[in-house]
C-alpha cells in the first residue's frame, strides 16, 4: 500500500507538479521582466509626454504610473496564476466563477460606488492632476500624496493623520506644488509708516534672498512689494510676491519673515500690533471743546 501511495505520489507530480512548477516560474518571470523593463518604458513614454515637466515633476509622474501599474500588474499575475493552478489541481473554475457571477449581480448596487472610484481614478492618472509627492488637496483634505490607487488615494496631513479619499469622492483636485509655487503674503507696517521706504527694504531683502547661496537654487523669482494690501484696523498691509520651486514656498516664507523682522528692527519699521486708547475725562488730542467729554458727576 505505501509502495502505491509513493508510485501514485510520483505519477501525480509528474502530471501535474510539473505544470504548476511551470506556471509558477512563469509568474515570477512576469514580476521580474516587469520590475526591469517597465520603469525604462515608463520613463520614456513621461519624456515624451506634450506636457513639460521640470525634473521633479517628471519623477513624480514616473514613480505614480510605476506604482499603478506594478499593482495592476500583481493582481493580473496573481489571479491568473491562481486560476491556472487551481485548474490543474482539478477544481472546477466554471462553477466559482459562476457564483462570483451571482455575488456580483447581488453586488450590483454597492459595486458602482466602486466603479465610480476606479473611472475617477483612471482619469485621474491620465490627466495628471496630482503625483505620489505633491501636496495637494482633494475632497477638503490637505496633505502630503502618500499613495495613488485606481480606487483612493493616501494622504497625510501635517498632524501626521492619513487620510484615505475615495476617487469617487473628489470633485475639486488643488496641486499645491505643480510645476512651480508661490511666496504670497501680506506684511503689516503701522500707519506712521513711510510707505516707500518699507517697500524699497522689502524689495531689498527679497532680492539678497534670493541671491543668497543656500536659498537661490530655490527660488524662481525674488519676492517683491507689488501693492499696498489693505488698510487694516492696526496697520497696513503690504502684498509680497514671488516664485520658487515647488514645496519650497514654505521655507522661503519664513526665512523671508525672519530676514524682514531683522531689517525693519535695524530700520526703525514698527509691525503693528492692536493699541487701545483710554481717555479719563480728558479731551482727545486735536478734538475741539464740544468733543470733549462731561466730568465725572
Amino acid at each position: 500500500m505505501p509502495e502505491l501511495s509513493r508510485a501514485g505520489v510520483v505519477m501525480w507530480l509528474n502530471d501535474h507538479g510539473v505544470t504548476i512548477l511551470i506556471i509558477v516560474a512563469v509568474g515570477a518571470f512576469l514580476w521580474l521582466a516587469m520590475n526591469k523593463f517597465l520603469p525604462p518604458i515608463v520613463r520614456r513614454t513621461v519624456s515624451l509626454s506634450k506636457y513639460k515637466e521640470s525634473k521633479e515633476g517628471m519623477e513624480k509622474r514616473t514613480n505614480t504610473l510605476l506604482y499603478v501599474f506594478k499593482g495592476v500588474g500583481r493582481v493580473f499575475i496573481i489571479i491568473v496564476g491562481t486560476t491556472m493552478i487551481l485548474s490543474e489541481l482539478g477544481v472546477p473554475i466554471a462553477p466559482v466563477l459562476a457564483g462570483f457571477g451571482i455575488a456580483g449581480i447581488a453586488l450590483g448596487f454597492g459595486a458602482q460606488y466602486l466603479i465610480r472610484d476606479l473611472i475617477a481614478g483612471i482619469f485621474i492618472i491620465m490627466e495628471n492632476q496630482y503625483r505620489v509627492g505633491d501636496v495637494a488637496r482633494v475632497a477638503d483634505v490637505t496633505g502630503l500624496v502618500e499613495e495613488v490607487h485606481l480606487r483612493k488615494t493616501v494622504l497625510r496631513d501635517l498632524d501626521g493623520i492619513v487620510h484615505h479619499v475615495p476617487n469617487g469622492e473628489i470633485r475639486v483636485a488643488s496641486n499645491f506644488t505643480r510645476h512651480f509655487a508661490r511666496v504670497n503674503l501680506d506684511v503689516s507696517v503701522s500707519y506712521g509708516t513711510d510707505l516707500e521706504h518699507a517697500m524699497e527694504v522689502i524689495n531689498r531683502v527679497g532680492q539678497e534672498l534670493a541671491e543668497d547661496e543656500e536659498w537661490r537654487k530655490v527660488i524662481k523669482t525674488p519676492p517683491q512689494a507689488v501693492r499696498v494690501n489693505n488698510l487694516g484696523d492696526s496697520g497696513i498691509d503690504i502684498k509680497i510676491v514671488g516664485e520658487v520651486k515647488p514645496m519650497q514656498q514654505w521655507a522661503v516664507m519664513g526665512q523671508l519673515r525672519l530676514r524682514l523682522k531683522k531689517a525693519f528692527d535695524a530700520e526703525g519699521i514698527e509691525i503693528p500690533w492692536p493699541h487701545t486708547k483710554v481717555y479719563f475725562g480728558n479731551p482727545m488730542p486735536g478734538a475741539g471743546k464740544s468733543d470733549r467729554l462731561p466730568p465725572e458727576s
